[in-house]
Protein backbone atom coordinates (compact mmCIF):
# COMPACT_ATOMS: atom_id res chain seq x y z
CA UNK A 1 0.00 0.00 0.00
CA UNK A 2 3.06 2.45 0.81
CA UNK A 3 4.07 1.69 -2.84
CA UNK A 4 0.86 2.26 -4.44
CA UNK A 5 0.70 5.69 -2.27
CA UNK A 6 4.26 7.16 -3.59
CA UNK A 7 3.93 6.13 -6.97
CA UNK A 8 0.36 8.10 -6.75
CA UNK A 9 2.42 11.32 -5.41
CA UNK A 10 4.78 10.56 -8.87
CA UNK A 11 2.51 10.29 -10.74
CA UNK A 12 0.27 13.32 -10.06
CA UNK A 13 3.54 15.57 -9.96
CA UNK A 14 3.73 14.26 -13.96
CA UNK A 15 -0.08 15.51 -14.38
CA UNK A 16 0.63 18.66 -12.85
CA UNK A 17 3.27 19.65 -15.43
CA UNK A 18 1.53 18.49 -18.44
CA UNK A 19 -1.68 20.81 -17.47
CA UNK A 20 0.09 24.04 -16.71
CA UNK A 21 2.80 24.02 -19.52
CA UNK A 22 0.56 24.57 -22.32
CA UNK A 23 2.27 27.93 -23.19
CA UNK A 24 4.94 29.18 -24.81
CA UNK A 25 6.62 31.11 -22.60
CA UNK A 26 7.53 29.81 -19.11
CA UNK A 27 8.88 31.22 -15.84
CA UNK A 28 11.75 29.88 -14.48
CA UNK A 29 13.38 29.79 -10.60
CA UNK A 30 16.67 29.08 -10.24
CA UNK A 31 19.90 29.53 -7.88
CA UNK A 32 23.20 30.72 -9.42
CA UNK A 33 26.53 30.36 -8.09
CA UNK A 34 29.82 31.58 -9.18
CA UNK A 35 32.25 28.25 -8.71
CA UNK A 36 35.09 30.74 -8.16
CA UNK A 37 33.11 32.32 -4.94
CA UNK A 38 32.99 35.63 -6.75
CA UNK A 39 29.36 37.57 -6.49
CA UNK A 40 26.89 36.98 -8.84
CA UNK A 41 25.47 40.50 -9.38
CA UNK A 42 23.58 40.37 -12.69
CA UNK A 43 22.90 38.46 -15.61
CA UNK A 44 21.69 39.05 -19.38
CA UNK A 45 19.76 36.61 -21.41
CA UNK A 46 22.81 35.93 -23.66
CA UNK A 47 24.37 34.42 -20.72
CA UNK A 48 21.43 31.92 -20.68
CA UNK A 49 20.74 28.12 -22.27
CA UNK A 50 18.00 26.73 -22.22
CA UNK A 51 16.62 23.86 -24.38
CA UNK A 52 13.84 21.30 -24.00
CA UNK A 53 14.62 17.65 -25.38
CA UNK A 54 17.83 18.58 -26.94
CA UNK A 55 16.51 21.52 -29.01
CA UNK A 56 17.73 25.10 -28.55
CA UNK A 57 15.24 27.95 -26.90
CA UNK A 58 15.70 31.34 -26.27
CA UNK A 59 15.95 33.27 -22.79
CA UNK A 60 13.72 36.58 -22.87
CA UNK A 61 14.18 37.99 -19.28
CA UNK A 62 16.31 37.96 -16.39
CA UNK A 63 15.73 39.41 -13.25
CA UNK A 64 17.90 38.95 -9.98
CA UNK A 65 15.54 38.13 -6.84
CA UNK A 66 15.77 39.58 -2.95
CA UNK A 67 15.83 36.24 -1.28
CA UNK A 68 17.81 34.35 1.80
CA UNK A 69 19.40 31.11 1.73
CA UNK A 70 18.05 28.92 4.65
CA UNK A 71 18.61 25.30 5.56
CA UNK A 72 17.23 23.01 7.72
CA UNK A 73 18.04 20.17 9.26
CA UNK A 74 16.10 16.91 10.19
CA UNK A 75 17.34 14.28 12.50
CA UNK A 76 16.21 10.80 13.35
CA UNK A 77 16.81 10.02 16.48
CA UNK A 78 14.92 7.30 17.46
CA UNK A 79 15.17 3.27 17.45
CA UNK A 80 16.39 3.07 14.11
CA UNK A 81 19.97 4.30 15.17
CA UNK A 82 21.60 2.74 18.08
CA UNK A 83 22.50 4.44 21.12
CA UNK A 84 26.14 2.99 20.68
CA UNK A 85 26.52 5.46 17.20
CA UNK A 86 25.19 8.61 18.80
CA UNK A 87 28.80 9.41 18.69
CA UNK A 88 28.43 9.12 15.32
CA UNK A 89 25.52 10.96 14.42
CA UNK A 90 26.51 13.84 16.47
CA UNK A 91 29.90 14.35 14.63
CA UNK A 92 27.92 13.72 11.57
CA UNK A 93 26.02 16.86 12.17
CA UNK A 94 28.40 18.94 13.74
CA UNK A 95 30.76 18.30 10.29
CA UNK A 96 27.31 19.20 8.49
CA UNK A 97 26.84 22.40 10.27
CA UNK A 98 31.09 23.15 10.26
CA UNK A 99 30.62 23.25 6.74
CA UNK A 100 28.01 26.19 6.12
CA UNK A 101 28.72 29.82 5.27
CA UNK A 102 28.83 31.35 8.99
CA UNK A 103 25.83 33.79 7.51
CA UNK A 104 23.61 31.21 6.57
CA UNK A 105 20.42 30.52 8.57
CA UNK A 106 20.25 27.21 9.91
CA UNK A 107 16.72 25.20 11.82
CA UNK A 108 17.74 22.01 13.51
CA UNK A 109 15.04 19.82 14.37
CA UNK A 110 14.98 15.71 16.06
CA UNK A 111 12.27 13.62 14.58
CA UNK A 112 12.14 11.18 17.22
CA UNK A 113 9.24 10.70 19.28
CA UNK A 114 8.01 13.50 16.66
CA UNK A 115 9.61 16.25 15.25
CA UNK A 116 11.12 18.74 18.21
CA UNK A 117 12.75 21.78 17.61
CA UNK A 118 16.57 21.64 18.89
CA UNK A 119 17.73 24.95 17.81
CA UNK A 120 15.12 27.41 15.61
CA UNK A 121 15.95 29.27 12.87
CA UNK A 122 19.82 30.88 13.64
CA UNK A 123 22.74 32.07 12.74
CA UNK A 124 24.50 31.75 14.81
CA UNK A 125 26.55 28.42 14.57
CA UNK A 126 28.15 28.18 17.65
CA UNK A 127 24.63 27.94 19.38
CA UNK A 128 24.09 25.11 16.41
CA UNK A 129 26.96 23.10 17.87
CA UNK A 130 26.67 23.41 21.31
CA UNK A 131 22.68 21.53 20.53
CA UNK A 132 24.33 19.04 18.59
CA UNK A 133 25.69 17.84 22.01
CA UNK A 134 21.82 17.53 22.98
CA UNK A 135 21.27 15.32 20.75
CA UNK A 136 19.66 11.71 22.61
CA UNK A 137 18.21 8.48 22.26
CA UNK A 138 14.59 8.56 22.12
CA UNK A 139 12.75 5.14 22.38
CA UNK A 140 10.83 5.82 20.15
CA UNK A 141 10.37 5.17 16.27
CA UNK A 142 11.66 8.88 13.78
CA UNK A 143 8.77 10.48 11.66
CA UNK A 144 10.53 10.76 8.73
CA UNK A 145 7.35 11.59 6.36
CA UNK A 146 5.73 13.86 9.22
CA UNK A 147 9.09 15.90 9.95
CA UNK A 148 9.04 16.90 5.82
CA UNK A 149 5.91 17.90 6.08
CA UNK A 150 6.21 20.70 8.98
CA UNK A 151 9.55 21.38 7.25
CA UNK A 152 7.97 21.77 3.96
CA UNK A 153 4.79 24.24 5.93
CA UNK A 154 7.65 26.00 7.63
CA UNK A 155 9.07 26.68 4.04
CA UNK A 156 5.35 27.80 2.65
CA UNK A 157 4.97 30.42 5.06
CA UNK A 158 8.38 32.00 4.56
CA UNK A 159 8.33 33.98 1.35
CA UNK A 160 12.10 35.32 1.22
CA UNK A 161 13.62 32.04 1.97
CA UNK A 162 14.96 30.43 -0.41
CA UNK A 163 15.34 26.71 1.22
CA UNK A 164 17.74 23.33 1.48
CA UNK A 165 16.29 20.61 3.23
CA UNK A 166 18.92 18.19 4.38
CA UNK A 167 17.49 15.10 6.49
CA UNK A 168 18.91 11.92 8.42
CA UNK A 169 16.34 9.21 8.64
CA UNK A 170 16.09 5.37 9.17
CA UNK A 171 13.94 2.19 8.12
CA UNK A 172 12.16 2.57 11.89
CA UNK A 173 8.89 4.52 12.33
CA UNK A 174 6.19 5.83 10.19
CA UNK A 175 3.80 3.33 10.16
CA UNK A 176 0.94 5.29 9.30
CA UNK A 177 1.47 8.16 6.64
CA UNK A 178 -1.86 10.01 5.48
CA UNK A 179 -1.60 10.11 1.50
CA UNK A 180 -2.74 13.90 1.55
CA UNK A 181 0.07 14.83 3.54
CA UNK A 182 2.60 13.05 1.13
CA UNK A 183 1.17 14.63 -1.74
CA UNK A 184 1.27 18.22 -0.09
CA UNK A 185 5.00 17.58 0.78
CA UNK A 186 6.15 16.63 -2.97
CA UNK A 187 3.87 19.74 -4.19
CA UNK A 188 5.89 22.20 -1.46
CA UNK A 189 9.23 21.40 -2.65
CA UNK A 190 8.27 21.92 -6.52
CA UNK A 191 6.49 24.69 -5.75
CA UNK A 192 8.86 26.57 -3.70
CA UNK A 193 11.79 24.83 -5.68
CA UNK A 194 13.51 23.50 -2.81
CA UNK A 195 16.59 21.42 -2.64
CA UNK A 196 15.85 18.16 -0.43
CA UNK A 197 19.05 15.97 0.18
CA UNK A 198 18.25 12.61 1.70
CA UNK A 199 20.67 10.18 4.03
CA UNK A 200 18.37 7.43 5.10
CA UNK A 201 19.70 4.24 7.68
CA UNK A 202 18.41 0.72 6.92
CA UNK A 203 20.42 -1.55 9.06
CA UNK A 204 17.91 -1.90 11.77
CA UNK A 205 14.97 -4.38 10.06
CA UNK A 206 11.33 -2.96 11.21
CA UNK A 207 7.91 -4.35 10.13
CA UNK A 208 7.39 -1.33 7.45
CA UNK A 209 10.82 -2.17 6.07
CA UNK A 210 11.60 1.77 5.34
CA UNK A 211 9.49 1.68 2.18
CA UNK A 212 7.56 4.83 3.31
CA UNK A 213 11.14 6.96 3.66
CA UNK A 214 12.76 5.13 0.70
CA UNK A 215 10.38 5.97 -1.82
CA UNK A 216 9.65 9.70 -0.20
CA UNK A 217 13.57 10.13 0.30
CA UNK A 218 14.38 9.08 -3.53
CA UNK A 219 11.47 10.78 -4.95
CA UNK A 220 12.21 14.43 -3.66
CA UNK A 221 15.49 14.34 -3.68
CA UNK A 222 15.12 13.22 -7.69
CA UNK A 223 12.65 16.19 -8.78
CA UNK A 224 14.87 18.69 -6.31
CA UNK A 225 17.78 17.48 -7.60
CA UNK A 226 19.09 16.59 -4.53
CA UNK A 227 20.97 13.77 -3.74
CA UNK A 228 19.96 10.27 -2.41
CA UNK A 229 22.24 8.35 -0.02
CA UNK A 230 21.24 4.48 1.61
CA UNK A 231 23.30 3.35 4.08
CA UNK A 232 23.66 -0.02 6.10
CA UNK A 233 26.01 0.77 8.51
CA UNK A 234 25.74 4.11 10.88
CA UNK A 235 29.55 5.34 10.96
CA UNK A 236 28.87 6.16 7.81
CA UNK A 237 26.46 8.96 8.53
CA UNK A 238 29.79 10.88 10.16
CA UNK A 239 31.42 11.15 6.97
CA UNK A 240 28.69 11.94 4.98
CA UNK A 241 26.32 14.78 6.38
CA UNK A 242 29.71 16.78 6.23
CA UNK A 243 30.18 15.52 2.62
CA UNK A 244 26.54 17.10 1.90
CA UNK A 245 27.18 20.22 4.32
CA UNK A 246 29.82 20.98 1.52
CA UNK A 247 27.94 20.81 -1.39
CA UNK A 248 25.24 23.02 0.29
CA UNK A 249 27.80 25.35 0.52
CA UNK A 250 28.85 25.63 -2.24
CA UNK A 251 24.76 26.53 -3.17
CA UNK A 252 23.92 28.66 -0.49
CA UNK A 253 26.97 31.03 0.13
CA UNK A 254 27.38 34.40 -0.39
CA UNK A 255 28.50 33.75 -4.16
CA UNK A 256 24.64 32.07 -4.93
CA UNK A 257 21.72 34.60 -5.72
CA UNK A 258 17.96 33.77 -6.94
CA UNK A 259 16.99 34.42 -10.29
CA UNK A 260 13.70 34.82 -12.51
CA UNK A 261 14.30 33.93 -16.05
CA UNK A 262 11.56 33.86 -18.65
CA UNK A 263 12.17 31.54 -21.61
CA UNK A 264 10.56 30.93 -25.22
CA UNK A 265 10.50 27.24 -25.95
CA UNK A 266 11.98 26.27 -28.96
CA UNK A 267 10.20 26.04 -32.45
CA UNK A 268 7.33 27.77 -30.99
CA UNK A 269 6.43 24.69 -28.79
CA UNK A 270 2.92 25.16 -26.74
CA UNK A 271 1.81 21.82 -26.04
CA UNK A 272 3.11 19.01 -22.95
CA UNK A 273 6.48 19.99 -21.36
CA UNK A 274 9.27 17.96 -22.27
CA UNK A 275 12.40 17.81 -20.91
CA UNK A 276 14.22 20.70 -20.06
CA UNK A 277 17.64 21.64 -19.39
CA UNK A 278 19.50 25.03 -17.95
CA UNK A 279 22.68 26.55 -17.58
CA UNK A 280 24.34 30.06 -17.17
CA UNK A 281 27.99 30.01 -18.54
CA UNK A 282 30.84 30.64 -15.98
CA UNK A 283 28.21 29.44 -13.54
CA UNK A 284 26.64 26.64 -11.64
CA UNK A 285 23.05 26.44 -11.70
CA UNK A 286 20.98 24.69 -8.94
CA UNK A 287 17.16 24.61 -7.28
CA UNK A 288 15.55 24.54 -10.70
CA UNK A 289 11.89 25.08 -10.88
CA UNK A 290 8.84 26.39 -12.99
CA UNK A 291 6.59 29.18 -11.79
CA UNK A 292 3.41 28.71 -11.25
CA UNK A 293 3.86 25.30 -10.86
Amino acid sequence: MRTKLLTAAAVALCVTATGLHAQRQLTLMTTVTDPSGGEVAALTPGDIRFAENGVDGKALKVEAIDSVPKLQILIDNGVGISADSLTDLRNGVRGLIEALPLSLEVTLVTTAPQPRFLERATTDHAKLLSAVNRIAPDSGGGRFAESLYEATDRIDKDEKGRYTIVTFGTSSGDAQVRESDIQKTVDRVRQRGTTVHVVLLTSLRTATGGVVQEELGQLLANNSRGRFEKIALANRVATLLPEIGAEVAKTLGGSSRQFRITVERPNGASGDLGKMSLGVVGKLVSNVSVAGR
